[in-house]
């Protein structure tokens, strides 16, 4: 036996710290070097060998214990190679066939398992591994051992009861925690759940059913992996996140567990299905089984509540850590492995249900993904994503040294020098600030996410607030202490809408858990609004919106764990009612409260168009259904940024009225484009034929009035009209199912007014007004475009080709679209006599003004009186449609304010004159969305408008002669 050892291992030995030195010469004295391979050979190889040896005790043992290991591991190369799982899972599964009995297959498993477990450790202390390559090597390792067993079991099992596979249908195991999600630690335990298919009888069987046999199933396969012998375990076996846990069955059909989720189902039990992952038995019955629980573990509304049940299983991690004196837990401790987990987790417990991005079961792509959806900032999640690597390959280092599940860090010396080298660092006193300062960045950020004072803490019994709110006080008493929170013009008054709240059938639907958390709002609200300008206004308004919450008391739980959204609802609602109203409506328009930046921080028409697309794109095809809910969601997301924007920093009416327009461009686009996907599907494609070929004929959206004048405000309508290229009756779509073109026209105008219009829980998109096309409401949805080239030239009368100057395409084909505008300024380019023109529009204004109701004389109604709104826009429509057969180039342009700047420009009106128009158009505009915000209808004082209605009368009356004067009878 050579106990010389050879030179490029001794060389090796001098490199190592000189605490470590010592340490892998003794272990080094061992080895009987002329049984193992020429060392000229692994130079490599022989290198590594001191400093791996030096940090991973189980490896050396490993190696002197069965020196044919190490010789089997140089020659094979194994050592140098990652995993080959196809070839491992033949090689492991011919070797356990042999084995005849169960002592037989536990040692075949066991020494598999160490040799696998040495060369994973060498490789990973040799730094010929990275951490990537070590999680997914142990993690499919663990799989094939835990599949190769099970399949032996299975057939001992069989002959014990004499049962054959066919009759005790699908069996699935899942694997839970890092093992489910393929982030499995070096030495860890494995949460295992089993699940049976059904428990019908096994065929041919009078004595024993399916939870007879799958029950002893797994108790031999929990065996046959964790019971130590005399070489080790496979993997120790836990099944406490079974459903009731060690009390529970050890397997479960498939209708118990899905029962179980939904009735007994806790908070940390979706935290643990997240990772859940079938490793074994029958894969497609065990999707099947994961697909049923995916309403459990992902709503489909965001669930605040999850983080108060996180915090609260991390309360008690910190409490058992304290109880056994753990202090340096790099797993469980502050900054911790655990905490990254929790990082992650709680947001896909929150949003996962209604963004699919999120339901990854591995942390990393998790985190990557909170980053591209906005929900972490790019330098939380490189930071965390650091923390993350650091401290994994710490936990490795740590159990690679006895292949011992531990994650605390060592105090001894030894211990210290061997993890601090394994690390790359020279020393512990450089290793360990390295890794507190991970630790302190990961703390950091899990403070961010989960401290909120507010949710720290149970209710303040010594609240008086929280006494008026629980009807503790007598009513004097509780009138004065919210008199004393703010309310002193009428504390009665609050103290009854607060009485009535209480007793109303919205907190009394909601379950202990809900009531506990109305309970720690209410006091909170109270004194928010207490503090505003109109306490009293804002607590109602505030209340509409706490009624409107129902039974969703995880909207409780958000404004609980956001103060911003708690501050910034208390804001809005004391500026707006009709914001109040809008959230109220709409609860889930709480979660745009959370960053203020981007409330008040409306996108561009391309961010809009971008973030619309990517909301519908994991949408699967054909659920119309989802699809228009989003559509909902994101028109009401907006809008209400706009509205934030609009009475927060403040926005100019036309940025306003830009921002909403934009908004409904964007999703009528997504609609069309939705209304053709589903005729296509059912109908095939429009098809035309010509002498040039065949061509798809085309199909836009044309909008009018406000929508298109890009001055659409808060809940406005559409005015649109539908046009088609046509090319004969005889002209049919592609399909199998073909219908006439005009037939598949019909059909997606009528499929777009459906996505628009149809109530669902987000409400309606956009009241539809089609009275514009030709011909009104008598007329076809659809017309071709020839047909409305003949009817605008034709038969229409003035008032349309006033329509026609705000009118615009917005949505649909290009060809189309140009096709349109053409007819559009052929129309408004016609020669007009002025003196006839001019007596048809102010016939259609007298028309309109004979249908308004009068009103008090000292009130001005900003759109319909005299010298208002639409007289503006009468005189633009005027001038435009009698001087564009001159000027063409006042076509270019359907917003007012757009097209009074080109009559200035083209010297058709006096600077000054439209420097007024201008000025009041834009005043009245902004009053107006402020009086929509203000729910206070269009009337204001006379004096509120400084002569404007006067001025705009004057300019009125020169064009078209009246004795009318601004005012309430006007």
């Amino acid at each position: 036996m050579s106990k010389v050892i050879p030179q490029p291992v001794a060389s090796a030995v001098s490199q190592l710290p000189a605490m470590l030195q010592g340490h892998a010469l003794a272990l080094l004295e061992d080895v009987d070097w002329s049984t193992l391979p020429e060392v000229k050979e692994n130079n490599m190889l022989w290198a590594s060998l001191p400093g791996v040896w030096a940090c991973s005790e189980f490896v050396a043992r490993s190696c002197l214990r069965h020196p044919k290991l190490l010789q089997e591991l140089i020659t094979s190369g194994a050592l140098r190679q990652g995993l080959d799982t196809p070839a491992f899972k033949t090689e492991v599964w011919t070797a356990l066939s042999k084995a005849a009995d169960e002592a037989q297959a536990k040692k075949c498993l066991r020494q598999i398992r160490m040799r696998e477990w040495v060369r994973i450790a060498w490789r990973d202390l040799a730094g010929w591994a990275d951490l990537d390559e070590v999680l997914e090597t142990v993690t499919s390792l663990a799989d094939e051992l835990v599949g190769a067993a099970l399949q032996w079991c299975w057939a001992h099992t069989e002959q014990d009861i004499g049962q054959g596979l066919a009759g005790a249908g699908p069996f699935v195991v899942l694997g839970m925690g890092k093992l489910g999600g393929r982030e499995l630690n070096f030495s860890s335990d494995i949460d295992l759940i089993f699940f049976y298919l059904q428990d019908d009888p096994i065929q041919g069987q009078d004595t024993h059913g399916n939870h007879e046999f799958f029950v002893k199933l797994s108790r031999q396969l929990i065996k046959l992996l964790g019971d130590t012998t005399e070489d080790g375990f496979v993997f120790r076996v836990d099944m406490r996140l079974r459903p009731n846990g060690s009390t529970g069955p050890m397997a479960l059909s498939f209708d118990a567990a899905e029962h179980y989720y939904q009735i007994h189902g806790r908070e940390w039990e979706r935290y643990a299905m997240i990772k859940a992952r079938v490793i074994a038995g029958d894969p497609d019955s065990g999707n099947e089984l994961l697909q049923r629980l995916h309403p459990f573990v992902y709503r489909k509304y965001l669930d605040y509540g999850a983080i108060g049940a996180i915090r609260k299983l991390k309360r008690s991690i910190n409490q058992e850590l304290t109880r056994k004196g753990i202090a340096d837990n790099i797993k469980l401790g502050p900054g911790g492995i655990r905490e990254i987990e929790f990082i992650g987790q709680v947001f896909q417990l929150v949003r996962g249900g209604r963004e699919p991005a999120l339901q990854s079961r591995s942390i990393r792509p998790t985190l990557k993904q909170l980053s591209s959806l906005g929900q972490m900032t790019a330098t939380a999640v490189t930071e965390l994503s650091a923390a993350y690597d650091f401290l994994r390959r710490t936990e490795h280092r740590l159990q690679m040294v006895a292949d011992r599940q531990t994650h605390v860090l060592p105090k001894d010396e030894l211990g210290q020098a061997r993890l601090a080298y394994s690390m790359g660092y020279s020393s512990w006193r450089e290793y360990e600030p390295a890794l507190r300062r991970h630790m302190q960045k990961v703390h950091g950020h899990f403070s961010q996410v989960f401290t909120a004072p507010q949710g720290e803490q149970d209710t303040d019994r010594d609240n008086p607030l929280l006494a008026v709110w629980l009807q503790e006080l007598e009513p004097e008493h509780a009138m004065a202490a919210l008199a004393r929170a703010g309310y002193k013009k009428d504390p009665a008054q609050v103290y009854l809408l607060l009485k009535g709240l209480h007793s109303g059938s919205a907190y009394n639907s909601f379950a202990v858990e809900g009531r506990q958390r109305a309970d720690t709002l209410a006091p909170l609200l109270i004194a928010a609004a207490g503090l505003t300008a109109t306490p009293e206004l804002t607590l109602s308004r505030l209340a509409r919106v706490v009624e409107s919450i129902g039974r969703r008391s995880s909207y409780l739980a958000l404004m609980i764990e956001n103060p911003m959204v708690l501050s910034q609802l208390v804001k809005l609602c004391a500026a707006s009612p009709w914001i109040a109203d809008w959230i109220a409506q709409h609860p889930l328009l709480l979660d745009e409260l959370l960053n203020p930046v981007d409330a008040y921080s409306p996108p561009s028409r391309e961010q809009l168009s971008q973030e619309l697309a990517s909301c519908l794109l994991p949408v699967e095809a054909g659920d119309l259904e989802r699809e228009m809910e989003i559509l909902r969601e994101f028109c009401n997301r907006h809008v209400l940024h706009v509205a934030a924007a609009d009475i927060g920093p403040g926005l100019a009416a036309t940025a306003v009225a830009r921002q909403i327009t934009e908004i409904a461009e964007v999703i009528l686009e997504a609609s069309l484009g939705l209304a053709m996907q589903a005729m296509e599907a059912r109908y095939g494609c429009p098809h035309c034929e010509s002498e040039q070929g065949a061509y798809r004929p085309g199909f836009a959206v044309i909008a009018y009035g406000k929508l298109g004048s890009h001055e659409l405000g808060y809940g406005s309508d559409v005015d649109m009209i539908f046009l088609y290229q046509g090319c004969g009756a005889s002209a049919v779509t592609t399909g199998e199912r073909a219908v006439a073109n005009e037939t598949f026209f019909l059909r997606t105008g009528q499929r777009l007014i459906h996505i628009l219009t149809t109530r669902m829980h987000g409400g309606i998109l956009y009241e539809t007004d089609m009275r514009l096309r030709p011909s009104g409401q008598s007329g076809p949805l659809v017309t071709q475009l020839q047909a409305f080239r003949e009817y605008q030239t034709g038969r229409a009368w003035t008032w349309e080709h006033q329509a026609l100057v705000r009118a615009r395409a917005v949505a649909g084909d290009a060809a189309v679209a140009r096709a349109f505008t053409e007819v559009r300024r052929d129309v408004l380019c016609r020669q007009r006599d002025a003196t006839v023109l001019a007596a048809e529009v102010a016939g259609m204004r007298e028309k309109m003004r004979g249908t308004r109701e009068p009103h008090d004389p000292d009130l001005f109604d900003i759109k319909h009186d005299r010298g208002g709104i639409v007289d503006i826009e009468f005189m633009v429509q005027y001038w435009v449609l009698r001087w564009a057969h001159d000027t063409p180039r006042l076509t270019e342009h359907t917003d007012n304010v757009a097209i009074l700047t080109a009559l200035e420009a083209e010297g058709l009106l006096p600077a000054e004159q439209i420097r007024v128009l201008a000025g009041a158009y834009e005043r009245y505009l902004s009053t107006a969305y402020r009086l929509k915000l203000m729910e206070a209808g269009s009337l204001i004082g006379l004096e509120a408008v400084d002569g404007l209605p006067q001025q705009i009368a004057r300019y009125w009356n020169e064009i078209f002669p009246s004795s009318d004067k601004p005012g309430a009878g006007s």
